[in-house]
């Protein structure tokens, strides 16, 4: 039996012009950046979904692009998460299931659930929204994460309601954003988001020993105690969970090389 879950690392997307000569080969034609990126790094965060829906047919080219072991998190749409009242996105929850994010198969990893920055912590509502949230969707399991951006989630209530319903809170190392690493699911979802183009792997090797460290941690069931919590008075159970950590910094043209030297430092 394992004694700790799977870490992988990533980035946000594979698309990025800055990126044809410093990640990409030069020349590299852009249909084949995926298949490339995806062999480079165990994952990418899929940002595009949150803003217009796909089509079942791009999302099995994606899955024919990566290779065995890949997996994508996938965000979900804005019309499901940027409206005043969550329990009443049924309609719109269904809308994205129909784009066909099934048809990843087993390369799908979570499904992100992106909340606005204003958007307050609401209990009732937030509850009617957490049950919407299917366990499949075309016989395929879903992991959900929940990334908040409102101070208002910082709160034990919050991480109570996340625990009851199996969804991750997305630890988010932001300059401006809540931050808290409470573990609220069988797997955990963080995002370092404090990287600087300046630096050739965006974090400095010293803040990515360090992270990989906590990593580990995660990996193995606990909750790294140097990272703030919204419930410290409670702690997850002790047992192997899968460790999704994207480096997605503000200029990003670093990223992919802090994701390499991340998985470096992890499977060593």
């Amino acid at each position: 039996m394992a004694t700790a879950g799977k870490i992988r690392a990533g980035m946000g997307g594979w698309s990025f012009e800055p990126w044809e000569g410093t990640f990409y080969p030069s020349g590299l034609p852009k249909k084949q950046q995926l298949n490339y990126a995806a062999r480079q790094v165990p994952t990418i965060e899929v940002n595009g979904t949150y803003y217009r829906g796909q089509t079942p047919q791009t999302f099995a080219k994606w899955a024919a692009d990566a290779p065995d072991g890949f997996v994508f998190s996938v965000k979900g749409s804005r019309f499901v998460t940027n409206r005043k009242v969550l329990a009443e996105a049924g309609e719109s929850l269904q809308r994205f299931w129909d784009t066909g994010v099934h048809e990843l198969g087993d390369r799908l990893g979570p499904v992100v659930w992106q909340f606005a920055p204003f958007k307050k912590f609401e209990p009732e509502d937030f509850e009617g929204f957490l049950r919407l949230l299917p366990r499949t969707s075309g016989g395929v399991p879903i992991r959900h994460v929940l990334e908040v951006r409102h101070g208002s989630f910082a709160v034990p209530e919050f991480v109570a309601l996340a625990r009851r319903y199996g969804a991750a809170i997305c630890y988010a190392h932001h300059h401006t954003y809540p931050e808290f690493a409470d573990v609220t699911a069988d797997f955990v979802y963080a995002r370092l988001q404090k990287g600087e183009d300046s630096i050739p792997t965006a974090y400095t090797p010293e803040d990515l020993d360090r992270w990989a460290g906590r990593a580990r941690i995660w990996a193995e069931g606990g909750q790294p105690e140097d990272l703030p919590l919204a419930d410290p008075g409670q702690r997850p159970d002790i047992k192997p969970r899968d460790v999704f950590v994207y480096i997605i910094h503000e200029g990003k043209l670093r990223a992919p090389q802090g994701a390499m030297a991340f998985m470096k430092l992890v499977t060593a």
